[in-house]
């Protein structure tokens, strides 16, 4: 169980530590999506913070500070449920897998910190 929690977790953490990156450097697939959901380019540094912030908490939750990793899970969590709301409430559908599969691994993150 505890191989699966860190394998989940390094996931989780590298999947949100590479789209805080495209989101940092502005990538092109970055601002057309915010565009297509309604989301000013100004708002994208914060988010990306957002992101890179629970990267790094769920990293350290692995190091020993599991109430830390438990806090990033449950930030991620709740932002890519946000993500999602805001990508069904544009209707912007066609990419929505990708909110999807950060949602679950952030999920799959807290449920195993939470479990382990």
């Amino acid at each position: 169980m505890e191989l699966a929690y860190v394998l989940v977790t390094c996931a989780a953490a590298l999947a949100n530590t590479g789209i805080a990156a495209a989101d940092f450097a502005r990538a092109p697939f970055v601002l057309a999506n915010s565009h297509a959901v309604g989301v000013p380019p100004a708002r994208i540094p914060p988010l990306a913070l957002l992101k890179a912030a629970g990267a790094a908490g769920l990293l350290l939750g692995l190091l020993g500070l599991r109430p830390l990793g438990i806090a990033a899970g449950a930030g991620l969590v709740l932002f890519y449920v946000g993500a999602l709301a805001v990508h069904v409430r544009a209707g912007v559908l066609h990419n929505i897998a990708f909110p999807v599969l950060f949602l679950a691994l952030a999920a799959g993150a807290l449920a195993m910190a939470v479990i382990v």
